[in-house]
């Protein structure tokens, strides 16, 4: 096995892309010999990897308001708005959750990196809803643990187009980088992953339908794309909705309605998992912001 694969299994809480880096700087050894990320390792070798210490963060605390819903020494979790994103990245270096964070609590882990510290998952810009953050690096660890051993639940809200046969279904598509678009993920890759999502249906508009859905895996944008390729995409995703589909919509208010949601209707609405450090199972729950309440509202009336 490839040395940097042998050590992104090894439950370190760090991503390949960062374990790579490790590797390059000269801080693992391979039977007392300076590694190299390509390089095979075989059974009885004797691994050692020196973790630096976490880079002064070059991120600015903001004082922006974000709805807290726990915190203690080890965790904060908080309750995402839509069109804030998580982290610092080219574009959006200010106005971010980390920003915020920052600012709330300086004792945040650092083992995240430089421009995500204390991050162990993220939410698209446009979803809403339920985040957690580690404020030490043992929690760091134990939460991406967590993560990566599918042992933490995660149900979202979503409102989307149409009207599904079935009361409820799973889908079970791998999920890669568009061959094309790099901003987009497919469900074609030819290197995708196994992604499995599961829905049901909460309640029926005829046009458009709430849905309450849980992931067994975590890939990126996996909801919308999965929701979209089975024919019911995300009322508001000008990524993988398609807006033909809306301009068929007869009833002129109906559609202008669902035109003007101007970010994916989509909502991380539970989010529970075992306290890293005292091993308690944790439960939070988050009911539906105002936008999306205000257009279910407005289709229950015109259904």
């Amino acid at each position: 096995m490839r040395l940097d694969l042998f050590l992104s299994g090894k439950g370190l809480g760090l991503s390949r892309s960062r374990i790579t880096g490790i590797v390059s700087r000269g801080m693992v050894f391979v039977d007392g010999r300076v590694g190299r990320a390509g390089q095979k390792v075989k059974p009885g070798q004797q691994v050692d990897i020196t973790i630096p210490a976490p880079e002064p963060v070059a991120v600015l605390p903001e004082d922006i308001p974000v709805k807290i819903v726990y915190e203690d020494d080890a965790l904060i979790v908080v309750d995402k708005p839509a069109g804030m994103v998580v982290h610092p990245a080219a574009g959006h270096w200010g106005g971010t959750l980390v920003n915020a964070l920052l600012y709330h609590c300086r004792d945040l882990s650092g083992i995240g990196g430089v421009l995500r510290p204390g991050i162990v998952h993220r939410l698209d810009k446009g979803t809403s809803g339920l985040l957690v953050a580690a404020k030490s690096d043992e929690a760091h660890l134990n939460l991406a643990g967590q993560f990566k051993r599918r042992e933490v639940k995660k149900i979202y809200s979503a409102v989307v187009l149409g009207s599904p046969r079935d009361q409820e279904g799973r889908i079970e598509l791998p999920v890669g980088r568009h061959p094309s678009d790099r901003k987009k993920m497919s469900t074609k890759s030819v290197r995708g992953r196994f992604a499995v999502t599961v829905w049901r249906v909460k309640e029926r508009y005829g046009i458009a339908s709430l849905l309450e859905i849980g992931i067994e895996t975590g890939r990126t944008h996996q909801i919308r794309l999965h929701l979209a390729d089975i024919g019911y995409p995300v009322v508001g995703d000008e990524v993988y909705g398609k807006t033909g589909r809306i301009n068929d919509i007869k009833d002129t208010k109906l559609r202008a309605r669902i035109k003007g949601f101007k970010r994916q209707a989509l909502h991380a609405s539970h989010l529970s998992f075992r306290h890293p450090l005292t091993g308690e199972w944790l439960e939070f729950f988050s009911g539906l912001p105002s936008d999306i309440e205000e257009l279910c509202a407005f289709l229950r009336g015109h259904s």
